[in-house]
């Protein structure tokens, strides 16, 4: 297996790139794990976290008429991603003292307060067997140069890994692991709620 490696420092290990990989081929849905919703070529599954009342979401499913190569460059290109998503506020990626780190603010609808992330990210380019594969990872990065703003609530648990790769027909097959805590007083269910529409938004906005 060979992989296309950016120049900045590796964020994550080799082993954390396997396994979003591998779930393209073996879904690895033990210890809880239950369907949620089936829609659009899309299946979603998800896992109850007791200590925050919230749920992690695995997805597998398929991208027709977009290559592989495109949905991995569209889905990396923030430039494009303010265009469409209206709800973002701000996004950017710039270097905190040495540290590159993408900052993500929120529009929430009043009287909820904006949500921002501060989140580093990795792409890589695999080949496994001949089968071209693009892995992308992100998580919260604690980074002191960006410090939290006065009305905006800092997410400090988020999560995602992205596999993609040809279907053989056009398409993309993708698999994608979520989890984001957006903290304060916010129901658990309008966030369960907002995590699968933002699941389902990824289909629909390649």
């Amino acid at each position: 297996m060979t992989g296309g490696r950016s120049s900045m420092a590796l964020l994550f290990s080799d082993e954390e790139i396997q396994q979003a990989w591998t779930e393209l081929d073996e879904p690895q849905l033990d210890g809880g794990w239950e369907l949620f919703t089936e829609t659009m070529n899309v299946k979603i599954y998800r896992l109850y976290n007791k200590e925050t009342g919230l749920y992690e979401y695995k997805v597998f499913g398929s991208l027709t008429g977009c290559a592989a190569d495109l949905c991995a460059d569209v889905y990396m290109d923030l430039n494009y991603r303010r265009q469409w998503d209206s709800y973002v506020k701000e996004l950017h990626e710039k270097d905190y003292g040495g540290q590159k780190a993408i900052y993500w603010e929120v529009k929430y609808p009043l009287p909820l307060s904006n949500r921002d992330y501060v989140y580093v990210r990795e792409r890589r380019d695999l080949d496994v067997g001949g089968r071209k594969i693009c892995v992308v990872l992100a998580k919260s990065s604690a980074v002191s140069q960006c410090p939290e703003k006065k009305g905006v609530i800092r997410v400090k648990d988020y999560k995602q890994s992205l596999a993609m790769e040809s279907d053989g027909a056009g398409g993309t097959k993708v698999f994608m692991n979520y989890f984001d805590n957006p903290g304060g007083m916010i129901p658990a269910w309008l966030v369960n709620w907002t995590a699968k529409v933002s699941a389902v938004d990824f289909w629909c906005n390649p």
